[in-house]
């Protein structure tokens, strides 16, 4: 199984427009609720089914309107099948599951309720993040990039098979691949494949970040 992909992208000035026009299909057609469209589309860009419409301040994902539509269970399922995440958030802090619930389609809440397929501490997860976050900018500010993007929110390597995302960072040629390890411990590289001697490995725990080792 290939390990999923963090689309960080939320605004159209970020990314070239073939990939802006991707992104923006596939949310046109979960908004008019036109499945046939979304999963033709996931078919051809199986790394946005968990993109947002860049400049779109909701960030519904297609899995969260479905939630809102009320869908049969079969649609949703056959999201989640093509990788869609259940603990995904809007702007708002909104999962798919909290949608649905909101707008009282009781029938979906058992599909999308998101599994917890490794156990870490909520406490002990938000800690990793902001660490995360906080390695991410630097690197960034490194690399002389800066631009605006919607940082990876752990939760989602709860539900996954593989606890693993690659986080690509526009204008870096390159990015992070993060695997979350039981009981609390966030593995994360980064490089970039134009700047040589880039590459670096990092351990984040409660008590910090550590590099573990640089690459020439």
């Amino acid at each position: 199984m290939a390990v999923q992909s963090w689309d960080g992208v939320t605004r159209r000035a970020t990314v070239p427009g073939w990939a802006n026009g991707a992104r923006i299909d596939l949310a046109l057609a979960a908004q008019a609720y036109d499945w046939w469209a979304v999963f033709d589309l996931i078919r051809q860009h199986p790394h946005f089914v968990n993109s947002s419409r860049p400049d779109e301040p909701s960030w519904f994902a297609p899995l969260h309107r479905a939630a809102d539509s009320g869908v049969v269970p079969e649609i949703a399922n056959r999201l989640i099948a093509a990788g869609a995440w259940r603990a995904l958030r809007t702007s708002t802090g909104e999962r798919p599951v909290d949608v649905a619930r909101r707008r009282g389609h009781e029938h979906l809440l058992a599909a999308l309720e998101p599994p917890r397929r490794i156990d870490v501490p909520a406490d002990v997860l938000e800690t990793l993040q902001k660490q995360f976050h906080e390695l991410i900018r630097q690197r960034m500010q490194e690399f002389g990039i800066a631009p605006e993007l919607r940082l990876p929110e752990l939760e989602v390597l709860l539900e996954l098979q593989r606890p693993e995302l690659w986080f690509p960072v526009p204008g870096m040629y390159g990015g992070f691949h993060l695997r979350l390890e039981p009981g609390g411990r966030l593995l994360a590289s980064s490089w970039s494949r134009i700047v040589s001697g880039s590459e670096e490995h990092h351990e984040i725990t409660e008590s910090g970040t550590r590099t573990v080792a640089r690459r020439p």
